[in-house]
């Protein structure tokens, strides 16, 4: 009998998640072939990604923030853990009031919809749930980072974030089913596929593997993680899928034991393991420390006898995930935490790291670099003037400069240069949400710009390449490493004017010129050739 051999490969426990019921009437029913039929006014699709994109760009889960807490009242967190979790919490208190997003960085937005064979909407619901990306990312404060290729090697911004990835599956019942899930460029470019062999399943050749393997994932993605761990998958596709929908948590309700049957399940002890060894890798969350990841989850699936892929994934401190659901009753929405100041504790910054210098950025580029080259890394530093913005475009437009023999601007060699590109700004602020982003990129472009006197001093996220520290070494320069996640307690709280410098028309990837005031940051790379993530 087929029914004795099939088995869905991924049955999840009953759903306990809390929801909010939202407004209007869009879901009547009506009969077909003797059934009830949940008949569904397609502008609720609209309606539904609209506010789902509106709420995880603005709102965590509380477990999230719990775990934030959690690292600030864990006596074997290091002061540089519990530092960068109360900016989190802080950011997502800034972020809680909806006007700017958590991050600068509002993502890819990914919809994967599980229609009921029971529900009738009569429409191309792609269309419609697009429409809804559309209106949440053109009305808010958030950014457009979806690029259209004109041809092989040319490409143009859409301006409104779409296409949106949207996967939708045909099952059974009387629900339409959703996970939205907005995904920054940083946290997407954390996800691995190896090919592996049987020879990798067993508990020592694995725990050698994922050892050398998740230490590679770096910080650039913003810890601490959600990490997830796929072994197997009858495609590289499905382990892929699958550990995504890990990170995001969706397949919690796994069965913990398998059988013949071709089921996924969860190995909550290999679980437990490997967060266990992620706590001594030495990184912490993002500066040294314990909290690398929040959690772990692993997923095994069923797998062809030649053929083991291993998948890696990670969900970082923008962690944007929340389920929605359309049934006979109307619309919901996953119930985000509306009030993340409960999970604030009474700390004084002062105590939560040894060391922290305050940098005059209005000085001259000498006497900033003389002050840095005083503290070891690792060193707290608080910074104050005036830096530049530039990120890949940019730095791609400054090389063609010096390509042409017109050298480097004189902004560019006087000031600190801060990777970043900042979401829109709302009415009546100085800056929307402009956190850091992945230094590495631009690990290319630092030998050649400091032999020219500019990129001695850089602000960003995660890790560089040893030509980084080559560089700096040779040339007296130094990386900062600034807190990834928290674009939206930078932007109200550290940048005081924002203004185009130059490239206006490459939008967010223009040069700009920033005020900053207390803007946090980190002694990474010095000028001695000490590197942090080297020496961990």
């Amino acid at each position: 009998m087929i029914d004795a051999a099939f088995a869905e490969m991924f049955p999840l426990s009953d759903d306990t998640t809390p929801y909010r019921k939202l407004d209007g009437d869009f879901v009547t029913t009506e009969k077909f072939a003797g059934q009830d039929m949940v008949v569904v006014d397609p502008q609720a699709l609209t309606r539904l990604s609209a506010e789902a994109f509106r709420d995880v760009s603005h709102l965590l889960r509380p477990g999230h923030l719990a775990q934030l807490r959690a690292i600030i009242d864990d006596p074997e967190a290091s002061p540089n853990d519990r530092f960068v979790a109360l900016e989190l919490l802080k950011n997502a208190n800034i972020s809680a009031s909806g006007i700017l997003p958590m991050c600068q960085d509002t993502g890819t937005a990914i919809i994967m919809g599980k229609k009921g064979q029971r529900v009738w909407t009569g429409a191309n619901d792609a269309l419609y749930l697009s429409e809804g990306v559309a209106e949440a990312y053109t009305r808010l404060n958030l950014r457009y980072s979806q690029m259209s290729p004109v041809n092989a090697f040319d490409e143009v911004n859409t301006g409104n974030n779409l296409p949106a990835q949207i996967d939708l599956y045909a099952t059974e019942g009387g629900a339409y089913k959703f996970m939205f899930m907005a995904k920054g460029g940083g946290s997407a470019n954390k996800t691995f596929l190896f090919q592996e062999t049987k020879a990798v399943l067993n508990p020592a050749s694995m725990e050698k593997f994922l050892r050398e393997k998740v230490q590679y994932l770096g910080t650039s993605a913003c810890p601490p993680y959600h990490l997830a761990v796929v072994i197997g998958g009858t495609s590289a596709e499905t382990a892929l899928k699958t550990v995504k929908l890990a990170s995001a948590r969706y397949l919690d309700g796994l069965p913990t034991k398998g059988g013949k049957f071709g089921h996924a399940i969860r190995d909550l002890e290999l679980e437990q393991q490997i967060l266990e060894m992620t706590r001594t890798l030495g990184i912490g969350a993002q500066f040294g420390g314990k909290y690398f990841c929040h959690d772990v989850r692993v997923i095994r699936l069923p797998r062809h006898g030649a053929s083991c892929p291993v998948a890696i994934g990670v969900s970082c401190s923008a962690d944007r995930q929340m389920w929605g659901k359309i049934t006979k009753d109307g619309l919901f929405l996953e119930a985000l935490e509306t009030d993340p100041a409960k999970y604030m504790p009474e700390v004084r910054i002062d105590k939560l790291s040894e060391t922290v210098v305050n940098i005059d950025l209005n000085q001259p580029m000498d006497q900033i670099r003389a002050t840095l080259s005083q503290y070891p890394i690792k060193t707290r530093v608080n910074l104050t003037g005036t830096m530049i913005v530039a990120r890949d475009i940019a730095h791609a437009k400054l090389k063609e400069r010096l390509d042409s023999g017109a050298g480097l601007p004189d902004y560019f060699k006087n000031h600190p240069v801060y990777y970043a590109g900042p979401a829109k700004t709302p009415e009546g602020y100085a800056s929307g949400s402009f956190g850091p982003t992945t230094a590495g990129r631009m690990d290319a472009y630092v030998d050649l710009f400091q032999k020219h006197g500019g990129s001695m001093v850089m602000v960003a996220k995660g890790n560089r390449g040893q030509a980084v520290t080559d560089a700096c070494k040779a040339y007296g320069g130094f990386y900062l490493g600034s807190i990834g996640g928290a674009a939206a307690q930078l932007a109200q709280q550290s940048i005081k004017k924002v203004e185009v410098l130059e490239y206006p028309e490459l939008g967010m990837e223009a040069v700009w010129k920033i005020e900053v005031e207390n803007f946090p940051a980190f002694v990474i790379v010095d000028d001695k050739g000490n590197d942090f993530f080297k020496q961990l």
